[in-house]
């Protein structure tokens, strides 16, 4: 089946992804009075919030990581107050994950801000690419699950 798509799709659709990730970031970082946390630990937490309990080398599967690199993820934000390690019952080396109150509270507040950030921005476009944007979501949340479930392969 030969592909409608141009051949700079794949590569633009990258670089506007990557690029929306990035500002976003920056922009939530601006005005914040507590110590930032770095994407890696907001991605540990919000994997920790979705998936209370899990394991280190579970957590570094998922997100794709070396299990010392977030085994260092882990002591900070141990250290930080937001996430609790505590000893897996089954096996008494292993450590198990929950999120403290202050993690929770973060998340909730990080959420909050960057819908407020994206929600101001989108509706400063046009209707017509507000529809646009609606209309790609679909596709793009298949494209992720795609991604993820070649990651997972590998």
């Amino acid at each position: 089946m030969e592909s409608l798509v141009s051949e700079s799709l794949p590569e633009e659709l990258a670089d506007a992804l990557v690029g929306i990730q990035r500002l976003i970031r920056r922009r939530l970082r601006r005005g914040l009075a507590l110590p930032r946390l770095r994407g890696a630990e907001v991605e540990l937490l919000r994997l920790v919030e979705s998936r209370p309990g899990i394991g280190i080398s579970d957590a570094a599967k998922e997100l794709y990581l070396a299990s010392n690199s977030v085994s260092t993820l882990v002591n900070q934000l141990v250290k930080a107050g937001y996430l609790v390690r505590e000893t897996d019952p089954a096996d008494r080396r292993a450590a198990r994950l929950r999120l403290t109150e202050a993690a929770t509270q973060r998340l909730k507040d990080w959420r909050r801000r960057r819908a407020e950030l994206v929600a101001g921005h989108v509706s400063r476009l046009d209707e017509t690419d507000q529809h646009l944007l609606e209309a790609a979501l679909p596709a793009l949340r298949r494209l992720a699950v795609a991604l993820h479930e070649e990651a997972e392969e590998s």
